[in-house]
Formats: C-alpha cells, sequence, structure tokens
C-alpha cells in the first residue's frame, strides 16, 4: 500500500490535511508473528559524518542507550577532526571516504549494512534516537519506510529559513507527487533494507527526499512519524540558498522520473 499515514489527531481543515487516494499494493508475504518480529539485534544506524566531533559521541552514546548496545552503527566518514576516532570508539564501524557530499556519503552508509531494518540519522544530535523503538514498531507493523516529520511539531530549534524552505520542499513534492507528504528532507528514516537495495539512488544533496519519494511513488507503504527536532551541535555545513536549490531540482526530477517510469 502506498501511504503516507499521518497521526489520529492532526487537523482536518486547511491545505495540509489534503489526502491523495492511496494506490494499493498487493502483498502476498505471510503477517509476522511476534517471534518473526524485528528487535535492535536486527537494526543498523547509519549516518554520514564530516567534522563533527562535537555532537557525535552524544548521539552514539544514545543510540546504545536507546538499543542496549544492540543495533549496529555505521559511519560512512569524510572528516579532518577527530569524528571517526570519536566514533570508533564508541564501537561504531567507520568507512572512511573522501568528502564528496552528503549523498554519497548516505548512499554508502545505508547500502552497507547486512541487517534486516536501516535507520538514517544526522550526526548532529538534532534527532531523538529515543524514537528508535517507535519506527521499529512501525516496521514490524508492516511500514516499508517510516520518515520523521520535524515540521509537525513547529521545529522551532531549526532556522527560519530553513523552516520555510522545508514547508516549500514538501509541498513542491506534494504537488508533483499527487500524494501529500509534510517533510522531504528529514534525515531520521527507518527502512526494510530491501527497499534500499532494490531502488537505484542517483541524487547527492538531494538524497534525503530522493530516499522518501521514489518508494512512496513505486507503492511502497511509506508513514510520517512526528518527531521532537533539537539545536544541533557544532556549524551546519549546508548553504541554505545553493542547498536549497539542489534540494528542488532533485525533488523535480527524481518525481518527474518516477511519474515517466510508470509508462
Amino acid at each position: 500500500m502506498s501511504s503516507i499515514t499521518a497521526p489520529d489527531n492532526e487537523a482536518t481543515d486547511g491545505a495540509d490535511s489534503v489526502d491523495v487516494d492511496a494506490t494499493t499494493k498487493t502483498d502476498d508475504a505471510p503477517e509476522e508473528t511476534d517471534e518473526d518480529a524485528y528487535t535492535f539485534d536486527d537494526l543498523s544506524v547509519v549516518m554520514g559524518t564530516y567534522n563533527e566531533a562535537e555532537a557525535i559521541g552524544t548521539v552514539l552514546d544514545d543510540i546504545e542507550r536507546v538499543t542496549d548496545g544492540r543495533a549496529e552503527v555505521v559511519c560512512v566518514d569524510g572528516s579532518s577532526d577527530r569524528t571517526p576516532e570519536i566514533a570508533r570508539e564508541h564501537g561504531a564501524t567507520v568507512i572512511e571516504q573522501e568528502p564528496q557530499g552528503y549523498g554519497v556519503a548516505v548512499r554508502e552508509a545505508v547500502l552497507t549494512p547486512d541487517r534486516p531494518v536501516v535507520v538514517t540519522t544526522d550526526c548532529d544530535d538534532t534527532y531523538p534516537m529515543d524514537r528508535l523503538p517507535d519506527f521499529l514498531d512501525a516496521i514490524n507493523d508492516g511500514a516499508d519506510v517510516v520518515s520523521g516529520d520535524r515540521l509537525y511539531h513547529g521545529a522551532a530549534a531549526m532556522p527560519a529559513f530553513n523552516r520555510l524552505g522545508n514547508k516549500a520542499f514538501a509541498a513542491l513534492a506534494s504537488l508533483l507527487m499527487g500524494e501529500r507528504v509534510h517533510d522531504t528532507t528529514t534525515g531520521m528514516r527507518a527502512y526494510r533494507r530491501e527497499v534500499v537495495q532494490d531502488i537505484g539512488w542517483t541524487e547527492n544533496t538531494g538524497l534525503s527526499a530522493e530516499l522518501l519519494i521514489r518508494p512512496l511513488m513505486r507503492g511502497y507503504d511509506v508513514r510520517e512519524e512526528p518527531i521532537e527536532y533539537a539545536d544541533r551541535l557544532g556549524e551546519t555545513k549546508l548553504d541554505p540558498i545553493e542547498g536549497g536549490a539542489a534540494i528542488a531540482k532533485s525533488i523535480v526530477t527524481v518525481c518527474l522520473e518516477e511519474r515517466l517510469r510508470r509508462f
């Protein structure tokens, strides 16, 4: 089933309440039992890291605490500071890579693990690792992709210009897809491993949007989960103007490619 599932208490008036009819995807797979349910032993948390020595230790401590140290952590790193050393000290697998942009690092990160559930996050301590159990529960409930919606609660910690831009990206993607989405560029998502393996990923700066748009337009069960968004530790690496233009271009490109793919 292709769907963006909103919380039960979401407002029903205004533009944000518009939903497009979902496309049903038949699935002959047997229903999972409790014995079949994924646990933290089946989970990989992955991220691209670049000069995040100030925050990376906190993020990895949170992952270890929440998952009792059972989740695998993979960092694809192009740093010139101590980020990779700190990550290794916390037990993460570090893949060193020449800096080539956000998408190149994250694509490597999501395709590296062999565990059946992959969660992406950023390494700047903006995303709530305490929500990992909820994301895993949604996957066990049948979701193929669970996407953290930072804007649902207002994202007060996000700069106003970035918040406006993210709302514009979501509106653009919704218009082009014919399916309402609320946050196309969030860095926190959970995926069934076969989803990230089966789809060819092409974007760099706009990879976050692509990781949502392609599964949704191909009929996977995609759900948005409201999350809190915190102040980042360290300096942002993305230029909001140049990066924003690249993301908008990626959204248009990916949506058009997926529409053409249907013919």
